[in-house]
């Protein structure tokens, strides 16, 4: 994601009193390298400097002619302001200026048109006006920045009381934008003037870092050390999407604040290479990962470093526990010849639901959240598999469609696995009582007074605000599988555990990552959940048929004892008879 470090290791060493005003141009050799390899600040430190900043629509940069053309040509950036900063002392840490402005926008501004901050840094009291005396052009370092970001029309999410009639129109608007490319503001413009007298390697530049550094034609006798002048660096890394504004006609005024402040040469370059790495990045690989990488920016820039770093750990905890979690239920059904006790009625369509949900929700949701619920989905499935076996055979003859699904169980049940079937049926039966009302009562009112954007997006967020909601509909039905059984034998407890430690890191999760807010407080539902079954298994601890880390079972020991005994007293008897 990162462009490799610049070769700019090379540290920033102060430079020698070297100046482009003691070289002796005249000795150069013609046949000097095209680059210097080295170049030194062609203007020393602790020097006073002005910077003056203009505002124009000028597309060449020639912010003074217009003055002169104004008597018989409009002038359209009149109102657009400028100001000078006088009295900057070059290489002073605690210059620190700002500047706020209500910017006027041009008509031309607000249909897609171009505006230019053009920033020049003077010294010894020189002009940036070619009209006037003081001007010297060895004097002025001219900067331009595009204050308007071309950017993707931002596509909101449009949603509709689905009983209204006016569908057909918000269909048309939705597809007369598109994909547009429309001039965007932001209200921030950071100017970072470079203070320490860096020793750059000219030749060795990459491209980031190379179209901010001016290089002078000077150059000493060997034609290897040149000079170029102060570098001004527009920062604006820490942009996010989120914060442009879309301009138009009813923004006519937007706000500006231009912030001056110094910088560093390493600082500079870390800047100006990830900064063209995101922007490479997200035009690769499209909106997806201009959300991620507008995510960890917001993250670095929004959050207290201590609660970032409670972040970062969280994060990780959270996808160790959940990877422990998955490969041990996995391990633990693959293993698993019979089952008893097990509730799999309602886990497989509650798991889709909430996917479902997730991705209707994408721009809210993290991929982490995303990666996990489809994960969750994939062994639900596979465990129907433990149970059943699905095929696709031929129909029958006069069925509409040419295959059917079968579903055969894989063996004939036992006892235990019988009364598990019938509890769970049980638990669901009673579970539904309340459910369904609810959820029928939950989707009149979700019709009549919610908004949605389709009716899939309508079914989809009624079954997971369900979910949700009751989602114990889900975890009852295993409650009163063992609560029926009096045993827990039959959960994947090395599982349980790290789901419980899972459990326990999401309530810090749900704070510290992008998702809806019904998936965050989920998270808190499922505290109640693991709580009553952490209850279960200190009631149940001692179950005579689970089996242990030896493989042996309790009660077939006990029972296998017990016919020993009897086998033995049948031999004693008959031996007296005899």
């Amino acid at each position: 994601m990162f462009a490799p470090t610049p070769p700019a290791s090379q540290p920033a060493t102060p430079a020698t009193t070297l100046s482009p005003d003691a070289v002796p141009t005249a000795n150069i050799p013609d046949a000097r390298p095209a680059l210097p390899t080295q170049a030194y600040p062609a203007w020393p430190l602790g020097i006073p400097l002005a910077m003056h900043v203009y505002l124009s629509t000028s597309p060449t940069g020639d912010v003074f002619s217009r003055r002169w053309t104004s008597g018989y040509r409009p002038n359209d950036d009149s109102n657009l302001p400028n100001f000078v900063w006088d009295n900057i002392t070059f290489g002073d840490w605690s210059e620190h200026r700002s500047a706020v402005y209500d910017v006027q926008l041009p008509i031309v501004i607000q249909h897609n048109g171009s505006m230019w901050a053009d920033i020049f840094l003077v010294k010894d009291g020189a002009s940036p006006d070619p009209s006037e005396a003081t001007f010297d052009p060895n004097s002025v370092h001219h900067v331009r920045k595009l204050l308007t970001r071309y950017l993707p029309k931002t596509k909101l999410r449009k949603e509709k009381n689905l009983l209204t009639r006016d569908d057909k129109r918000e269909e048309e608007d939705e597809e007369a934008e598109g994909d547009l490319i429309v001039s965007h503001w932001h209200r921030n413009l950071t100017l970072g003037l470079v203070s320490d007298a860096a020793i750059v390697p000219a030749s060795q530049l990459p491209p980031p870092v190379a179209q901010h550094v001016t290089l002078l034609p000077q150059r000493d006798q060997t034609g290897t050390k040149g000079f170029y002048k102060p570098i001004i660096f527009p920062n604006d890394f820490w942009h996010l999407r989120s914060q442009y504004i879309e301009i138009n006609e009813t923004t006519p005024v937007l706000p500006l604040e231009i912030t001056f402040q110094p910088m560093s040469y390493w600082k500079f370059q870390i800047f100006a290479t990830m900064t063209a790495s995101f922007q490479e990045a997200a035009k690769q690989q499209g909106g997806s990962t201009v959300a991620e990488l507008d995510e960890i920016k917001r993250m670095l820039v929004e959050t207290n470093p201590y609660f970032l770093a409670l972040t970062a750990a969280v994060s990780v905890l959270h996808m160790l526990f959940e990877f422990l979690a998955f490969s041990s239920d996995v391990s633990h059904w693959r293993k698993k010849e019979e089952l008893t006790g097990v509730s799999i009625v309602t886990n497989v369509v509650v798991q889709i639901i909430i996917l479902l949900y997730l991705i209707d929700n994408n721009e809210q949701t993290s991929w982490m959240i995303l990666m996990g619920s489809g994960i969750g989905v994939l062994i639900e499935a596979w465990k129907i598999t433990k149970a059943v076996d699905v095929t696709l055979t031929p129909a029958n003859p006069g069925s509409i469609l040419p295959y059917k699904i079968e579903i055969k169980d894989k063996h004939v049940l036992s006892e235990d696995e019988k009364k598990t079937q019938e509890y769970d049926k049980l638990a669901f039966r009673y579970v539904s009582y309340v459910a369904i009302p609810c959820l029928a009562a939950y989707t009149v009112y979700s019709l009549l007074y919610e908004t949605h954007r389709g009716w899939y997006s309508f079914v989809i967020s009624t079954l997971t605000s369900f979910v949700y909601m009751f989602g114990f509909v889900q975890l009852v039905p295993q409650l009163i599988i063992n609560y029926k059984l009096k045993s827990v034998a039959h959960m994947p407890m090395k599982a349980m555990i790290y789901k419980t430690l899972s459990t326990v890191v999401d309530d810090l999760f749900a704070f510290c990552i992008k998702m809806p807010m019904l998936h965050r407080l989920a998270c808190f539902r499922d505290d109640v959940v693991f709580l009553i079954f952490l209850y279960q298994r200190w009631i149940y601890r001692i179950d005579p048929k689970r089996v242990n880390e030896y493989g042996q079972v309790m009660t077939t020991d006990a029972d296998a004892g017990t016919a020993g005994e009897k086998d033995g007293n049948a031999d004693k008897e008959s031996k007296k008879n005899k």
